[in-house]
């Protein structure tokens, strides 16, 4: 009888499980897991509003009734992201085309059938009297301000032996702190993801034609390159943040556009420079090999070539870099915030840390725990990017 041969492992697969191999990258992949469920399911999470109750006889879901057009994007692309995942039989690509349809679809209908919600009431589900009530586990919305509580000075964590229950403790603004945190968990998962996938296009095509013309492309190119390099990425953002103030600014007249957008568009815009760099040496590798010669006889059109042919097997520098452009973004957006020029209603752990010391007066309990999840976010983006540089670099894989 003859022998089975081995089936043959794309280089995708095999760098996928030996990333999962690696002790760190497991921690790291848990900890964006957590991230991920909290920031897509936060209503649930942390909420003033009932998640059902029965009052004078009628049931009904307050939390439900106050959700907007954001929250069910999250809960949906968490949804369908975990679904995507467990279906082993779909191509990469193929899941993150489905899941990006899905995404923009449900963005696009929840914001047409979604109004606006009136200004909320937070006393009137604590003061009213229900005949049955399920709350959420932090039973405080992010804004909440707590203004039927007669206090002085903000509550420590509960656990510390202070009067009300907030797991975390409160801000100067009396806003619980936990629940600020988990919403939170969405600024920082979207701004590393979309500032670094715009850094990461940019840097693929204009690094891929530097590359694939080589000569006066390049040079003009590599001038581009060296420009946007000096240009200081944290300055850009503080002068931006002084000249277009509020979480809602107003770009040009009657334009506006929120605040966290144009922090990602800056730092997608100026920090595309490595990627391009990545590119540009992989494809200056690649143009002369034996495929990119047959395509050319084959008659194959420029777009195929470069991204259909080439790109696949110039990539894996730059999806170990994205993985370390993540952690970047996120340490960009909360020294912005920590600064006093980020976000100013919506929660951000950096704006945590800049109430800690607020008033002439340390507050241990702000300042530890947003600046611990700054930390351990960071920490383990990075363990996945050493992780991934391992299991994709040769030199690695043959010691």
């Amino acid at each position: 009888m003859s022998e089975k041969t081995p089936k043959t492992q794309s280089l995708s697969r095999r760098a996928w499980r030996a990333v999962l191999s690696s002790w760190g990258a497991r921690l790291g992949l848990t900890w964006v897991a957590l991230l991920l469920i909290m920031g897509g399911f936060a209503p649930l999470l942390a909420n003033s509003y009932p998640l059902l109750w029965k009052v004078d006889g009628q049931w009904s879901s307050p939390m439900m009734q106050r959700l907007t057009a954001t929250d069910v994007t999250w809960m949906v692309a968490v949804t369908s992201a975990a679904v995507l995942l467990l279906i082993g039989r779909w191509r990469l690509r193929v899941r993150l085309g489905v899941l990006l349809g899905v995404i923009v679809a449900t963005a696009s209908i929840a914001a047409a059938l979604i109004v606006d919600k009136p200004l909320p009431d937070y006393e009137r589900y604590r003061t009213t009297k229900a005949e049955f009530a399920l709350f959420a586990p932090v039973r405080y919305s992010p804004n909440d301000r707590v203004r039927d509580i007669q206090q002085i000075e903000p509550d420590g964590p509960c656990w510390a032996g202070y009067e009300h229950q907030h797991w975390l403790g409160q801000n100067d603004l009396r806003e619980d702190v936990a629940s600020r945190m988990i919403h939170a968990c969405r600024i920082v998962l979207s701004i590393g993801l979309i500032a670094t996938g715009i850094a990461a296009f940019l840097g693929i095509i204009i690094g891929g034609f530097m590359g694939y013309f080589a000569a006066g492309f390049d040079l003009i190119g590599m001038r581009l390159v060296e420009v946007f390099e000096f240009i200081p990425q944290l300055f850009l953002l503080l002068m931006f943040a002084a000249f277009f103030p509020g979480d809602n600014p107003q770009i040009l007249p009657g334009i506006h556009i929120q605040r966290i957008y144009l922090i990602m568009a800056i730092i997608g815009v100026t920090g595309w420079t490595g990627y391009a760099r990545f590119v540009r040496a992989e494809f200056l590798k690649l143009r002369k090999q034996d495929f990119v010669t047959a395509a050319h006889a084959l008659g194959l059109p420029l777009r195929s070539i470069l991204f259909k042919h080439m790109l696949p097997n110039g990539l894996t520098p730059v999806l170990v870099s994205a993985t370390f452009g993540i952690a970047s973004a996120i340490l960009a957006e909360a020294t912005l915030s920590f600064l006093g020029f980020g976000l100013n209603e919506d929660p951000s752990w950096g704006q945590l840390l800049n109430q800690a010391a607020r008033g002439g007066s340390f507050v241990w309990w702000i300042a530890i725990f947003p600046g611990l999840a700054i930390f351990l976010t960071v920490f383990a983006y990075n363990l996945i990017g050493e992780s991934l540089r391992d299991a994709i670099d040769p030199h690695t894989q043959k010691a």
